[in-house]
């Protein structure tokens, strides 16, 4: 059990490893030697815990998941209401406040770029995407019932909110010096309250009785 868990440990530091050497080299820089100087370790012993940098990158990802999640189950945790657990998934996604974590927001950016060229981080990648959407439709659907409204466009409006987000992470990554300061949560929030004021109202129950 102790070997286990010293292997899984052991695992964990190399992958934070190329997340560090990412955010000064990015990712086709950060070379196997890199990330195993990173890590304290020597190349041999890195490949003994993973085949390939491309297997460092795709555990990343769940890592980043990770990571994302645990932020967002204490900003939950804290939220009533639909309205106030809406607010707290923008504020865990998008907020600047404690657990904001640029140098994840970078590597994220990255991962995308690679899941496009490498088949292998694309399917992982996808899974923590389709995940993201079925959280922002549910997230909305909540509100858009207790707004009276219909909750059919859900899809579509989560599918607008997750590309606003991506693209909020590109601009912060690439071009930080360009935007305003926080502006993406405000943005956010604007269009999804925008699109829930504009969703057609839910059809009226009859208390009539029969």
């Amino acid at each position: 059990m102790a070997r286990k868990q010293n292997r899984e440990e052991r695992r964990a530091e190399i992958v934070q490893a190329l997340l560090r050497v990412m955010a000064h080299r990015g990712y086709e820089r950060a070379t196997v030697q890199a990330i195993a100087k990173e890590a304290g370790l020597t190349p041999g012993l890195l490949h003994y815990h993973f085949g390939s940098k491309q297997e460092i990158l795709v555990a990343l990802v769940g890592t980043i998941a990770e990571v994302s999640e645990q932020r967002l189950a204490a900003l939950l945790a804290e939220a009533e209401g639909p309205d106030a657990r809406l607010a707290a998934y923008l504020r865990a996604r998008l907020g600047m406040g404690p657990g904001a974590a640029p140098e994840i927001v970078a590597a994220w950016v990255m991962v995308g770029a690679e899941a496009v060229r490498q088949p292998e981080v694309r399917q992982v990648y996808q899974r923590v995407m389709a995940a993201e959407l079925r959280r922002a439709e549910t997230l909305i659907s909540e509100g858009l019932a207790a707004s009276v409204r219909r909750t059919e466009g859900a899809n579509a409006i989560a599918a607008g909110l997750v590309a606003l987000m991506q693209g909020a992470f590109l601009l912060a990554s690439a071009a930080p010096e360009t935007l305003p300061v926080g502006y993406a949560l405000g943005q956010a929030r604007a269009y999804v309250d925008a699109a829930i004021a504009e969703a057609p109202m839910a059809a009226a129950t009859s208390t009539q009785p029969s």
